[in-house]
């Protein structure tokens, strides 16, 4: 048995035939080190209510709940996961809710009830990049979370904490380093999943910034963010034409050189094409 008394996590994904479905983007976490490193990396969970998407059998919740979570709210919409999650809730008494319910289609902020909250998970890789960019565009700012604490895999760690001028900076880096601290804490192995991803995960750590970087609006910021890179090679007096505005006149109000690239711009220099974008687009 473990410090926690339930049964390793081989055992309870094989005594609840638990195998991980592709389609849902799984990779069971079996290693509770880990799991205990990944919720240590989230800072302090007492007096926190720790929201979590798609726990599987329950080795990240476990770790939450050994590390002092006050409460941890598990989203898991892979109904062969719950009887697992049922023996977790039972071994920590009222510390453990569970529902069952697409994380897309949840509202995670009402779920919170407005204590301190974080979000701590070994996100589904094919729903990561959309719950964060959600979470990052989370309305008002500062927003209802303290921090979140995510697993993705390595590459798309790597554009999320990206420096301008890298071929990693993109979209993913304006967005999150817009309104928040990035950082990547630290890789995790294949080997340390089962079945082993294809392809190395990371866990990347964000601090909700008091205000952002600059001011912007966050879907003009995002429109013209996604068209800069849409072309990324291109420079912005081309790639910036998808916007349907008058592009040179939109360069010259943000104060840009026509013959800059997508990857060479500051987050500054993007909020300040977002403010021009949107002062066109009403007058």
């Amino acid at each position: 048995m473990t410090p926690d008394n339930l049964p390793p996590l081989r055992e309870v994904i094989a005594a609840h035939e638990l195998r991980a479905k592709k389609s849902l983007g799984q990779n069971f976490l079996l290693d509770l080190n880990l799991t205990g490193r990944i919720a240590r990396t989230a800072g302090s969970l007492e007096d926190h209510t720790i929201i979590e998407v798609g726990p599987g059998p329950g080795g990240l919740t476990r770790a939450l709940l050994a590390e002092g979570a006050r409460k941890v709210i598990a989203i898991e919409r892979d109904e062969r996961c719950l009887a697992a999650l049922a023996d977790i809730a039972a071994a920590y008494p009222g510390r453990l809710e569970v529902i069952d319910a697409d994380a897309l289609k949840t509202d995670m902020a009402a779920l919170a009830g407005g204590g301190p909250t974080r979000i701590v998970a070994n996100l589904p890789y094919n729903i990561a990049t959309v719950l964060l960019v959600g979470w990052l565009q989370t309305e008002p700012w500062p927003p209802w979370y303290d921090s979140l604490t995510l697993m993705f895999q390595k590459e798309v760690a790597d554009r999320i904490v990206a420096e301008p001028g890298s071929k990693s900076y993109g979209r993913l880096a304006v967005l999150a380093q817009w309104r928040t601290k990035a950082y990547k804490a630290f890789d995790v192995d294949r080997a340390a999943f089962t079945p082993p991803p294809k392809v190395t995960s990371s866990i990347v750590h964000l601090l909700p910034r008091a205000a952002p970087l600059a001011p912007a609006a966050p879907k003009a910021l995002e429109k013209v963010v996604a068209a800069a890179f849409g072309q990324r090679r291109k420079m912005i007096r081309a790639s910036l034409k998808t916007l349907g505005l008058n592009t040179p006149a939109l360069i010259e109000a943000a104060g840009l050189r026509p013959e800059e690239r997508a990857e060479r711009l500051s987050i500054e220099e993007f909020c300040a094409l977002a403010r021009a974008y949107e002062a066109m687009k009403a007058a």
